[in-house]
C-alpha cells in the first residue's frame, strides 16, 4: 500500500519539561497513511520558517539566526555534514541537486550539492531575503523591502561568468514585507504563476515570467504562509488571525482565466477555511499532500494538527512535540525516474576552488530497455502488449481456409492404392496374430489338463 511521509522541523527549546519526548530532537520523519507513526528523528536542529529542505536522499535546515546549515542523510539515519557560510542564512529552497539560499544581507547563493561549487550574487535586495521558491527554469526571492525578484537558474549557475548576477525583473505592487511565496510547477509562460504574501494583508498572483499582477486577494489580517495544491488549482492561507483561508481559482466565478474578470478587480477573502483554537495559535507553516486531501499545519504550542480539505470537518491532532513547529513539507510518494544519477553524499561548499569532483550513482545501467525490462517494470500488461495481442488474436480468428488442392485428381490415384495396400497388410497382419493367439490357447488348454490329471494320478 502508498504511504505518505512528511518532515517537520522545530526552532527553540522545549515548551515543557516532558520526558515523553527524546532531548535535543530538531527534525521529525513521519508517516500518515496507512497509519500515523513517527518513523525518524534527527537531533541538534533548531530551524526557523522556510529553512527546511528535503530531498530524496538528504534533509537540509539552516539555523536560527547563524550561517550554518546542518545536512542529514535520510538512507543512513544520521547528520551528514556540518556546512559553515559566509553570511547568515534566512530561507532556503532546492532546485534539483542545489540548494538555494537567501540571507540577511539581501543575496542569495547557490550551493551545488554534488559538486561543491558555490555561487554568490550581490545584494540585489535592500533587506533580508525572508522567503525563496524554485522551479526548473527560474528561482523567486521575496524579501522584507518588499520587492520579489526572479531569477534565471541557468544564468546564476553558468560557469566561468564574468557579468553579475542580476534578477530578470522585479514584482514590485507590495508595501510591507514578503512572508511566503508560492509557485507553480508548470513552466509554460502562459501557464504558470507564483502567488506571494505580505504583511500588507495581500496576497498577488503573478505571472512571473512576464511579471504580470494577475489577481490581488485581500485578507482580514496579514498572511504568515501560503501554499499551492499540486495541480495549482487553489490556494491556501494562513493569516496571523488564526483562520485558514481557501481561495479556488477556477470556480462559477474564476480568479484565473479568460473568464475572469479584470486583473486590477481586488478580491476580498473573508470566508475562513477553518480557525485555531486560543491555545494552538496560528499556524506558521503549512504542507498539502499531493493528492490534495489532507493540509497540515503546524502551531507555536508544538501541534501538528490534520485538516480533511474535502469535508473540512474539525482538525485532529497529530501529534505535539513540545516546541514551536516551524516548518512542514510532504515527501513525494514517486521517485523521479528520469534522472541518470543520484547523489549518495554530499559535497562541501567551497567558493576556492576552480576544480569541481562530480560524485553521484547511476541509477540504470545506461542500456536502452529492454522488452523483458518494460514487462517487468509495468503493473499489469502495458497498452502495446494488449493492443498486440488483440490483433493477433483478430488475424487467427479470421485467417482464410486453405485452398483446395489444384493437382490433378489422377495423381491422387497412386496414393489411394498405396493406402489401400497399406491396409490389406495390416488385416493379414491382425489374421496371423489371432491365428498364433488361438494356437497359444489351445496349447495352454491341453498343458493345463495333462497337468491336472497327473496331480489326481498322484493323489490316488
Amino acid at each position: 500500500m502508498l504511504s505518505e511521509e512528511f518532515v517537520s522541523a522545530i526552532c527553540g527549546g522545549p515548551l515543557s519539561s516532558n520526558t515523553a519526548i527524546a532531548k535535543d530532537v530538531g527534525i521529525y520523519c513521519h508517516t500518515i497513511s496507512p497509519t500515523y507513526s513517527v518513523k525518524s528523528a534527527f537531533k541538534k536542529s533548531s530551524a526557523p520558517v522556510n529553512c527546511l529542505a528535503v530531498s530524496e536522499t538528504h534533509v537540509f535546515t539552516a539555523q536560527q539566526d547563524k550561517a550554518y546549515v546542518h545536512v542529514y542523510s535520510r538512507l543512513r539515519g544520521n547528520q551528514e555534514a556540518f556546512v559553515a557560510l559566509p553570511e547568515r542564512i534566512r530561507c532556503i529552497t532546492l532546485a534539483g541537486d542545489v540548494l538555494v539560499i537567501g540571507t540577511t544581507e539581501g543575496r542569495i547563493m547557490l550551493w551545488e550539492t554534488c559538486t561543491g561549487r558555490l555561487v554568490s550574487t550581490p545584494a540585489r535586495h535592500v533587506q533580508a531575503v525572508s522567503c525563496v521558491a524554485a522551479t526548473p527554469l527560474h528561482v523567486l526571492t521575496g524579501s522584507d523591502d518588499s520587492d520579489i525578484h526572479v531569477w534565471s537558474l541557468a544564468q546564476l549557475l553558468e560557469l566561468d561568468s564574468t557579468l553579475e548576477h542580476e534578477p530578470e525583473r522585479s514584482l514590485s505592487n507590495h508595501r510591507a514585507a514578503i512572508t511566503s511565496l508560492a509557485v507553480s510547477p508548470s513552466v509554460n509562460i502562459d501557464t504558470n504563476f507564483a502567488v506571494s504574501a505580505s504583511k500588507d494583508k495581500s496576497c498577488i498572483i503573478w505571472n512571473y515570467q512576464t511579471g504580470d499582477a494577475l489577481r490581488t486577494l485581500i485578507f482580514p489580517s496579514f498572511p504568515l504562509c501560503v501554499t499551492l495544491d499540486a495541480s495549482s488549482r487553489a490556494l491556501f492561507a494562513s493569516c496571523e488571525d488564526s483562520s485558514l483561508y481557501l481561495a479556488e481559482f477556477f470556480t462559477d466565478k474564476p480568479l484565473l482565466g479568460p473568464q475572469s474578470e479584470d486583473s486590477s478587480t481586488v478580491v476580498q477573502i473573508s470566508s475562513p477555511f477553518g480557525a485555531t483554537q486560543p491555545d494552538v495559535g496560528p499556524a506558521s507553516c503549512l504542507a498539502l499532500s499531493y493528492d490534495g486531501s489532507v493540509l497540515l499545519t503546524g502551531h507555536p504550542k508544538g501541534q501538528i494538527l490534520k485538516w480533511d480539505v474535502a469535508n473540512n470537518k474539525t482538525p485532529t491532532e497529530l501529534t505535539n512535540v513540545n516546541a514551536a513547529v516551524t516548518n512542514l513539507a510532504f515527501v513525494p510518494p514517486f521517485l523521479r525516474d528520469d534522472r541518470t544519477t543520484k547523489s549518495l553524499t554530499i559535497v562541501k561548499p567551497s567558493q576556492a576552488e576552480r576544480a569541481y569532483t562530480f560524485s553521484a550513482q547511476l541509477t540504470s545501467n545506461g542500456y536502452p530497455e529492454s522488452t523483458f525490462d518494460s514487462l517487468l517494470n509495468t503493473a499489469g500488461f502495458s497498452q502495446d502488449i494488449l493492443e498486440q495481442a488483440i490483433a493477433d488474436f483478430h488475424s487467427q480468428t479470421t485467417a482464410p481456409t486453405p485452398a483446395a488442392s489444384s493437382e490433378p485428381a489422377a495423381s491422387a490415384a497412386p496414393a489411394a492404392e498405396e493406402t489401400a495396400s497399406e491396409q490389406e497388410d495390416l488385416r493379414k497382419q491382425n489374421a496371423e496374430l489371432w491365428e498364433t493367439i488361438k494356437e497359444l490357447k489351445e496349447l495352454q488348454k491341453d498343458t493345463l489338463q495333462k497337468y491336472l490329471a497327473a496331480t489326481n494320478g498322484q493323489g490316488q
